[in-house]
């Protein structure tokens, strides 16, 4: 059985390749519209949104809603290394044999960048449960995004450790160290986002085939980790931290570790959305702000908390309901009522159609459209 399964995995994996390759030289020909092939790429790195965050919100039974920050770290890593990477072939357009080499070191800057800091956001997890963490998270988001939105940009970086030249002689040892990182970020563009080198955009490199492989990748990981003595002691300690404690089970090591898996997924989503073909060439912080962070909470609790199926349907779900919402808006209907009342607000009224949506949903599903349950899997895959 376990040889079957292992058999099963690999065709399995060579059929997500074979299809990645495909798609990524027959996707433009398939769909000639750039914003439906956005939409898909998108859809697809929302899977790796829902389900990195899952981790967290569902198996943990923690409560994030700083995942932008994780996004955002992922983001960025993953421009910068691409910008400089792509310069130092050559530059020009991407192609597909540049991004065998692009694609992989920025995914790994990613990965490890939010990783540092997943361990850091996972160590007040030790001691907060609930609504306490969910502060931490935010804040920590919220942190990420201003550092880089307010940096200074231009003369202000010129003043060596200005904001710390009231800590005295000893601020002599740390004013070049905190000079150097302003200037650092700073060049990270603040408000008007990330361009890449000289502002030539941030190079596009990731097709279909890195997109598509990694959201395969991401879900088959999250799915070995649910169904592994790993994920069973991590549901055990949400269910009960003192029983679990008490048969064995190291609060503190699985606590941590499921914030550096999930940090981890969120810096290759985040990777994924900065350097997508079809994409925008700048890396903005305001897409990383509190919404980013709400619809990924929202996507795990409409597919079911714990549930990885359910999180990569509701990354669907939700991925495609606000594309039908902005749509509608474009209807003569729409557009008419706009035109008689000037003030009315149609961003405001896509939020309150996708509010009550959701509402709807709560409603008749409180546990989601899964709850803690699976779509029906083979046996193999699961041993």
């Amino acid at each position: 059985m376990a040889m079957r399964g292992r058999s099963i995995a690999w065709v399995v994996a060579l059929a997500v390749l074979v299809a990645g390759v495909a798609l990524d030289f027959g996707l433009d020909g398939l769909v000639p519209d750039s914003s439906i092939r956005q939409l898909l790429l998108v859809a697809c790195c929302n899977v790796v949104v829902a389900l990195s965050l899952n981790v967290i919100n569902g198996m943990a039974g923690q409560f994030s809603i700083g995942h932008a920050g994780f996004l955002a770290l992922g983001a960025y890593s993953a421009a910068i290394v691409t910008s400089h990477v792509h310069a130092a072939l050559g530059g020009g357009d991407p192609t597909f044999v540049r991004s065998l080499l692009e694609v992989p070191l920025a995914l790994a800057a990613a990965a490890l960048v939010a990783g540092a800091f997943g361990f850091l956001v996972g160590l007040p997890s030790l001691r907060l449960r609930g609504d306490y963490l969910a502060i931490v998270t935010l804040g920590f988001a919220e942190i990420v995004r201003l550092v880089i939105a307010t940096a200074a940009i231009g003369g202000d970086v010129e003043s060596p450790g200005r904001a710390w030249s009231h800590v005295g002689e000893g601020g002599a040892l740390v004013r070049p160290f905190f000079h150097a990182l302003s200037v650092s970020i700073a060049q990270l563009g603040g408000q008007n986002g990330y361009a890449g080198i000289g502002d030539a955009g941030v190079p596009l490199v990731a097709g279909p085939l890195w997109i598509v492989a990694m959201t395969a990748l991401a879900f088959a990981v999250a799915w070995r980790l649910k169904f592994s003595g790993w994920g069973r002691a991590l549901r055990a300690l949400r269910e009960d931290e003192i029983a679990a404690a008490a048969v064995g089970v190291d609060p503190t090591r699985l606590k941590v570790t499921s914030f550096v898996i999930s940090a981890m997924g969120g810096g290759i989503a985040g990777a994924m959305i900065a350097t997508m073909r079809d994409g925008s060439p700048i890396v903005q912080p305001d897409s990383f702000g509190f919404a980013a962070s709400f619809d990924a909470v929202t996507m795990v609790i409409i597919g079911g908390s714990g549930s990885v199926t359910g999180a990569a349907l509701g990354a669907l779900f939700v991925t495609f309901t606000v594309k039908a919402i902005e749509l509608a808006q474009r209807a003569p209907a729409i557009e008419a009522l706009h035109a008689r009342y000037a003030s009315l607000d149609l961003n405001a009224l896509r939020m309150m159609v996708y509010a009550a949506v959701l509402v709807a949903l709560m409603v008749r599903r409180p546990e989601g459209l899964f709850g803690e349950r699976e779509l029906r899997m083979p046996r193999a895959m699961k041993t």
